[in-house]
């Protein structure tokens, strides 16, 4: 019997291709939040950031909403979170139908909540922009989000339903009075806390 001959390029053809098909970037995998689908790696500013955690915020029995927190590094505590140099995204999507002008003031007084008098004093022009913002849009349904990123040397921006909201808010302060909403020491929700910062109990 006559055995089949291997042409003499073919283990390099074939080591070739191996290190084509090693060299190429895995593909990126989602995260499955309540039924809402996150991606566990997104690009931001030319940044590639990492899914640092994702969790649901309850209010009594019921689900409000996913959140996902996406970061360059990923970090445990909201300092080494919030301290990072990088652009930053948190995600949200909607479980059930919300009065936007509602989740405006609730945003509001969260940040009032986690962050010195004076210090907030200096952010209300930011704070009353964006719950106009929220008030305008009148009614976020079951299946709607919205983002808030922070871009280095440009500021917050807010995209509501996939439409970008006015100009970034500028300060750097404004994004961690934000994040610390979820990330500060009376958060919306314990449970999405630790979620987000990706500690598993």
């Amino acid at each position: 019997m006559n055995t089949p001959r291997l042409h003499p390029f073919a283990p390099r053809l074939v080591l070739a291709t191996s290190l084509a098909v090693a060299s190429l970037p895995a593909l990126a995998a989602t995260v499955d939040v309540a039924g809402v689908k996150l991606e566990d790696r997104v690009t931001l500013a030319g940044k590639p950031l990492t899914l640092n955690g994702a969790g649901v915020r309850y209010k009594a029995v019921f689900k409000v909403y996913a959140a996902g927190l996406y970061v360059e590094k990923p970090a445990s505590t909201p300092d080494a979170l919030l301290d990072q140099p990088g652009p930053k995204r948190m995600t949200i999507t909607m479980l059930r139908d919300i009065d936007s002008a509602e989740l405006g003031k609730l945003f509001s007084r969260g940040m009032e909540d986690n962050m010195e008098k004076g210090g907030f004093a200096k952010l209300i022009p930011g704070v009353m922009r964006m719950s106009q913002v929220f008030t305008n849009h009148k009614v976020l349904k079951a299946g709607e989000n919205f983002v808030l990123d922070w871009i280095p040397g440009t500021g917050t921006v807010l995209t509501v339903k996939g439409q970008v909201e006015g100009e970034p808010f500028k300060e750097p302060e404004f994004f961690e009075a934000l994040m610390r909403i979820w990330l500060g020491p009376k958060p919306a929700d314990w449970q999405l806390k630790d979620a987000l910062l990706g500690i598993k109990k």
